[in-house]
């Protein structure tokens, strides 16, 4: 099981808000260096707030760069451009061993260039916007060489695109907010897969 420590987290400098909720969720007053389950972080603040702690713990950089792969992947019928899925593919590899750093380098200038372009295409026109969330969780999470980072921002843009896809633009609020639930609760039993946990989040 994947852990960090209230003490580790508060280094990272988390909004008061989080820390306060996450304290009186463990029963705490103040930081200390006791095991904190991931799975308990999820539990108490949420998906969001876990994935956010993940920078507490660069140690399991494979493991938050696999995450980032999974979000992607969770949305990559929805890219178009190749160089976004081929850095996917390349941030998976590296996270395995099998890239090197030049390669996910390459990767990750490669699908930087993919998301200019469906910037340029969503500024040009507005229903790109799935495509263009695709792309960004694509290059700025899978290929992103911070897996701290990665797997914040894909698990924010995954969720976004599969939202976006799932309820439309013309479906209304019920419904866009059914299917970003949805996917935020993939995202959480996916993340509570990875730390050891098969728990179901709230």
């Amino acid at each position: 099981m994947i852990a960090t420590t209230l003490n580790r987290i508060r280094n990272q400098q988390p909004c008061a808000e989080g820390w306060e909720k996450l304290l009186k969720g463990l029963g705490k007053t103040k930081a200390d260096d006791e095991p904190l389950p991931y799975a308990d972080i999820v539990r108490i603040n949420g998906i969001e707030d876990a994935l956010w702690c993940c920078r507490a713990e660069p140690q399991y950089a494979k493991e938050w760069r696999l995450f980032a792969v999974w979000c992607a992947r969770q949305v990559q019928h929805l890219i178009t451009d190749s160089r976004s899925i081929a850095a996917v593919d390349v941030a998976e590899k590296f996270a395995s061993g099998l890239a090197t750093d030049e390669e996910l380098a390459a990767a990750w200038a490669a699908a930087r260039d993919a998301v200019g372009a469906a910037a340029r295409a969503a500024a040009r026109d507005a229903a790109c916007d799935a495509a263009w969330a695709a792309a960004r969780a694509a290059a700025w999470a899978a290929a992103c060489d911070a897996a701290r980072a990665a797997a914040w921002a894909a698990a924010c843009d995954a969720a976004w695109a599969a939202a976006r896809a799932a309820a439309g633009a013309a479906a209304g609020f019920a419904a866009w907010d059914a299917a970003w639930a949805a996917a935020w609760e993939s995202q959480a039993l996916e993340f509570l897969r990875i730390v050891g946990e098969s728990i179901t989040p709230p």
